[in-house]
């Protein structure tokens, strides 16, 4: 067989640009597009924006991002590969009126991202509020009679709240206990969890109980005592397994009164909280150092109990050391040095173990409470130095 009598294979013809699938494209696709936008628009106005943004809107919203670009994207391709079958479209009665669709899909596309936008600021700023609403309802309860127990984080409930706390609590003088867990340095989350000058705040309140508990037995005992007692209370919790170490001191928790638990003529440790409980340990480890370390713990933080305290600085000519899990500013430290120098005692020496007045690191605790010295290591040999 002669190759020009071979028989010819039936091949189809190229398809021209303008019969392309890409080519026959066109405008009209961006309306589902703007259809799908306005179905998405719908549902963030039916959603109450206080549950942030819902779970269908938020579906809806990336629907509509992802089929706008794909419109967008392919439109794109065409003009570049079939620049005729677009300038058709523009001749076109009927498909030159589409064109116009592009731009209105981007212009709700525009309106769609405002939503998002003022939705999330909504929701931040309700989220801002949740604390000032809660004191606002547990003012109510006050006013019913009831003692309410209100608690959360002390970072919140001291900070987000403080207004309401200052003007709806405790002007009215309402019998409000607030029960705020993890102050000062009991979480490695950073400063935005750490409430290390809750107490500064707190102190600043006219008429707030403040009271700043060692351990379980300190809680146990303090609780009934500040349901009883008439009027605001803000009470630091500890969280988690709270240890028991009081029971081994004949202790009992005395709203508004200062317990020394163990004497020494070296140095008195002023305490309150669970340094409380480092102040005891930091005792037994300089007592095999020959050092004698005295322990006052200060549950009551407001208000203080000055004569104790001035009656145990003043028994002995020793240095004073206040530890405490607070800011050095505002906080115990500054109440017993005014309380000492408005009544003109003047111990030996006068050191504040607190922490300092920064924003902390976040990490591990014991590495913490290692770097901002009020670990039981750090702490008996910052006292040691201050001795020698």
């Amino acid at each position: 067989m002669t190759l020009h009598s071979l028989p010819q294979r039936a091949t189809s013809a190229a398809p021209t640009p303008a019969h392309a699938p890409l080519a026959q494209f066109g405008f009209v696709w961006f309306v589902p597009v703007m259809g799908w936008i306005g179905l998405t628009m719908a549902w963030f106005q039916s959603s109450p924006a206080v549950s942030g943004i819902p779970m269908t809107a938020q579906l809806a919203s990336l629907i509509a991002v992802v089929l706008f670009g794909l419109v967008l994207l392919t439109n794109a391709v065409r003009a570049w590969r079939h620049p005729q079958a677009l300038m058709a479209d523009l001749r076109h009665p009927v498909r030159m009126a589409f064109t116009a669709s592009g731009a209105i899909a981007l212009v709700l596309m525009a309106t769609l991202g405002t939503l998002w936008r003022g939705d999330f600021a909504t929701f931040w700023r309700q989220a801002a509020q949740q604390g000032y609403t809660r004191m606002v309802k547990i003012a109510q309860i006050a006013k019913t009679g009831l003692v309410p127990f209100a608690t959360t984080y002390a970072v919140f409930g001291t900070r987000r709240a403080y207004d309401f706390i200052h003007q709806v609590i405790a002007e009215e003088n309402l019998n409000v206990k607030m029960c705020f867990a993890l102050p000062g340095l009991t979480t490695g989350y950073g400063p935005s969890h750490q409430a290390t000058e809750d107490l500064a705040m707190m102190r600043g309140v006219p008429g707030l109980t403040i009271v700043d508990p060692c351990d379980a037995l300190d809680i146990e005992q303090a609780v009934p005592q500040i349901a009883a007692h008439q009027g605001p209370v803000y009470m630091r919790l500890l969280r988690g397994n709270v240890p028991l170490v009081l029971d081994e001191y004949n202790y009992t928790f005395e709203l508004g009164k200062a317990k020394r638990l163990v004497d020494g003529s070296d140095v008195l440790i002023i305490s309150s909280g669970f340094m409380t409980m480092r102040a005891l340990e930091v005792a037994k480890a300089l007592k095999s150092d020959n050092i004698g370390a005295a322990v006052l713990h200060c549950p009551t933080i407001k208000p203080l109990d000055e004569a104790t305290i001035l009656a145990e600085v003043g028994s002995k000519h020793r240095l004073v050391v206040v530890a405490e899990n607070h800011s050095v500013v505002g906080g115990l430290g500054e109440a017993v040095s005014s309380a000492l120098m408005q009544n003109a005692i003047h111990p030996a020496r006068f050191r504040l173990a607190g922490l300092p007045d920064a924003f902390l690191d976040a990490g591990a605790l014991p590495t913490l409470h290692d770097r901002y010295g009020i670990s039981r290591e750090a702490l008996a040999s910052r006292i040691k130095g201050w001795l020698s």
